[in-house]
């Protein structure tokens, strides 16, 4: 089982959520968040003052597969979230060692 953390821009998760669907993976977490990487940020002008925005507005997505759907997901959010400009984000893909359902005490559910 697998792990896949991605973070995106926020106006392509329905474009994610789509070809995720789209691969039949229907189960992740998705989460605001704010953060900085090689965009950096930039300078605004708010009332006559000038402003460094340094944490820019990012969505993280949390995906449990298994691992032949790996690289099914991997393709997808590349895919779907790439617009070619910095700042299009990131996948981390690390080893889950064990999912349990709470419901039934289900062990290897993905």
């Amino acid at each position: 089982m697998k792990l896949i953390i991605a973070y995106i821009r926020p106006e392509k998760l329905n474009d994610v959520k789509q070809a995720l669907y789209a691969k039949e993976i229907y189960s992740l977490s998705v989460t605001n968040i704010l953060g900085s990487g090689r965009q950096k940020g930039f300078t605004e002008t708010y009332r006559g003052v000038q402003m460094e925005v340094n944490l820019l507005k990012k969505v993280r997505l949390e995906i449990g597969v298994n691992e032949n759907f790996e690289e099914a997901a991997i393709e997808a959010i590349q895919s779907a979230g790439h617009t070619g400009g910095e700042g299009d984000g990131v996948i981390f893909v690390s080893e889950l060692t064990k999912a349990l359902r709470i419901r039934t005490g289900e062990d290897g559910i993905l």
